[in-house]
């Protein structure tokens, strides 16, 4: 008997299907509370739904399941999508059938729950498939924890770049272990691509949550971030990229490697992150800046800067490594060693202030450093490329440098470099006392030159003492020097002294020789 198609239903506008009322109504709900008494009636009929989930594809399961009088057989493949279109059109028979489903979730295999969760994203309109979606991705998470082979510690450190493994693998046996063992970590990377961000998202704060291995994570990231970059818009990028850095934020910081921040700090410049995960991957990168290099740190400024390279952010790198807790003497010196390679490297820039070049000099503390040459060598540069400096600028400079943690060479160097030299400029202060100083007679002012000179203590040894003695003959010298200069320059000093307005540096003598 010819069954009668009386009911036009118009499913988002993709598709039109032609039912009949009597059927239909008698299993949903929706219909039946749509049509009213026009379902018993034996006039056609037009129903148009504009936000079905699923659209066609569910509709039709649904309807199958109407005509077959309840026979339609639920399984993980379509449970999905006719559990939110038996939610819609209200067909209760569905939903019991599909929640019943939904309690084996745990036993699914691993494609069957990865497909459920692509048929959620394909949802977005309906409240029923975040619900579902968060079943799903727990069991997925749970299913991955429990099927990797090998305990995560062992396998992971074979599948690290540092892993003697990795270096050492040599011979064909050795080679296809390495290979094993990280193929059964990393078999799940290219499978779980076809998830949407938002959905990778969550399936991350899971992984972490359940403490699966931080360096697996680690390098899925980085591999989701590459291969997803290929065919991302802008926006898309930046908000991959931020996802990648907000996760490697909790992570444990030996699993995230120092030269891989480097290059997603790259990327985030480029793309104008949010502030919050820029910040947090400074502070990771400074967490570990005893193990970048020097081509890491010359990072270019920003376009619209003068200068060449983006010194601010190497100064925040630094703050927080200092700012990271207890360091160890050597992490501090190789940090040390590294910022005066990277001041050497900035000093001839001819667009670098002076107060940004000083808060490089002063950025580490002085104990850590053994050696100034290379401050030495930094500021001799810096004063060659700015010869525009006020003195109080380049005493400013001079001041961070030690004598005693220079060389014998550098010392001679400094004494007869001209850019050291003809620089100082006396604060009002020191004014005051030069003054009472220049009015004292020549024997007495020698008396307060070797006064003022740090007291030396005879330690024995004979390369300590004659160290102390340079020092203490380099000082005298320099005094002396600036002594003759004010000699010469006080009277000048006294009669400009009246006509000069308060606090002018004009009437200030200046040690030069």
């Amino acid at each position: 008997m010819e069954v009668c198609s009386d009911l036009e239903v118009d499913i988002n506008g993709e598709e039109t299907v032609f039912l009949n009322k009597r059927i239909i109504c008698k299993y949903s709900e929706t219909l039946r509370k749509l049509l009213g008494k026009s379902a018993c009636s034996n006039g056609n009929l037009k129903v148009i739904f504009n936000d079905f989930p699923g659209g066609a594809e569910s509709f039709e399961l649904v309807s199958r399941f109407c005509y077959s009088n309840g026979q339609l057989s639920v399984m993980p493949s379509n449970v999905v999508f006719l559990h939110c279109a038996a939610k819609f059109m209200e067909v209760s028979k569905v939903l019991e059938q599909t929640e019943k489903c939904m309690e084996e979730i745990r036993y699914w295999s691993w494609p069957e729950l990865l497909l459920g969760l692509k048929q959620c994203q394909e949802l977005e309109t309906s409240s029923e498939a975040d619900s579902l979606a968060a079943k799903l991705m727990d069991a997925l998470v749970e299913k991955l924890f429990f099927t990797v082979e090998v305990s995560p510690s062992s396998a992971a450190s074979a599948c690290s770049p540092d892993s003697s493994l990795f270096r050492f693998s040599c011979d064909s046996k050795s080679t296809e272990s390495f290979k094993n063992s990280c193929a059964r970590l990393t078999w799940w990377f290219d499978e779980v691509l076809v998830l949407s961000l938002g959905f990778v998202e969550t399936f991350l704060k899971l992984m972490v949550s359940r403490r699966f291995d931080n360096l697996v994570i680690s390098r899925f990231l980085f591999y989701y971030q590459k291969v997803k970059f290929c065919s991302a818009s802008s926006a898309e990028k930046r908000r991959i990229l931020e996802t990648v850095i907000d996760t490697l934020c909790v992570l444990d910081r030996s699993c995230v490697p120092c030269k891989s921040l480097f290059g997603v700090l790259r990327l985030a410049l480029g793309l104008n992150i949010n502030k919050s995960s820029m910040n947090k991957l400074e502070v990771m990168i400074g967490q570990q800046l005893d193990q970048a290099t020097l081509d890491n740190l010359l990072v270019p400024s920003p376009l619209k800067s003068s200068h060449l390279y983006y010194v601010n952010i190497v100064l925040r790198f630094t703050k927080a490594f200092l700012e990271g807790g207890a360091r160890g003497g050597s992490q501090l010196k190789k940090v040390s060693s590294l910022i005066d390679q990277y001041i050497a490297e900035v000093a001839p820039d001819p667009c670098l202030k002076p107060s940004k070049f000083l808060s490089l000099l002063t950025l580490v503390p002085d104990s850590a450093r053994e050696s100034h040459e290379e401050i030495y060598r930094a500021i001799d540069m810096y004063l060659e490329a700015h010869t525009g400096l006020t003195n109080g600028e380049k005493l400013n400079l001079i001041r961070t440098l030690s004598y005693e943690k220079l060389s014998v060479e550098s010392r001679a160097h400094m004494s007869q470099n001209p850019k050291f030299q003809a620089i100082e400029t006396l604060i009002p202060q020191e004014a005051k006392m030069m003054r009472r100083f220049a009015d004292q007679s020549p024997d007495e002012q020698r008396k307060q030159l070797i006064l003022r000179v740090e007291k030396v203590e005879i330690s024995g040894e004979s390369e300590n003492l004659k160290e102390h003695i340079e020092g203490i003959q380099w000082r005298v010298m320099e005094l002396e020097r600036a002594c003759l200069k004010m000699q010469t320059q006080m009277e000048v000093i006294k009669k400009r002294s009246k006509n000069s307005s308060k606090g002018s540096n004009r009437s200030l003598p200046k040690l030069c020789s």
